[in-house]
């Protein structure tokens, strides 16, 4: 019975978890950076474009570690947030390429932007590609020191 419980409980856990992905496979990620910008520049706050998909673990460690972590407090603090889906690195490239983010380096990418749109970092030879290698720790020591390096608004 023990078992059966438990089995239960990781097929709801699995289920909610799948039922939720980090990534809209359908989000005009166009407008959501727009909509992102006015909203940094209200904030005075960069803006954060992660490009990764649902099928990447690692896009899925930083989602976590961005909403979850340590780094929840410091990401909702300092950065309005966008989460661009690449799909299968044939959706949102052309996103990416006119930021400059090289994605054939790894997903999960990144480009912070100031409120005029103006691109103040972007990853170029996967950074954050290997989140799960990072760990938590990893992550937020990364965003930590790329938020400490930012000029102030």
């Amino acid at each position: 019975m023990r078992y059966a419980v438990a089995l239960c409980l990781c097929l709801f856990t699995f289920a909610a978890s799948a039922a939720d992905p980090p990534y809209d496979e359908a989000a005009d990620a166009k407008l959501q950076i727009r909509q992102a910008l006015a909203q940094a520049a209200t904030a005075h706050v960069p803006v954060l474009v992660v490009f990764g998909a649902n099928w990447c673990a690692d896009c899925k460690i930083l989602d976590m570690a961005m909403n979850g972590g340590t780094s929840a407090p410091l990401v909702s603090r300092d950065f309005k947030v966008v989460k661009v889906d690449v799909g299968r690195f044939d959706r949102n490239v052309d996103v990416a390429e006119s930021y400059g983010v090289p994605l054939k380096e790894g997903i999960p990418a990144i480009v912070v932007l100031s409120p005029s749109n103006a691109v103040l970092y972007a990853t170029r030879t996967g950074e954050l590609a290997d989140a799960r290698e990072m760990g938590e720790r990893g992550i937020h020591d990364f965003l930590q020191h790329l938020a400490g390096t930012l000029p102030k608004s």
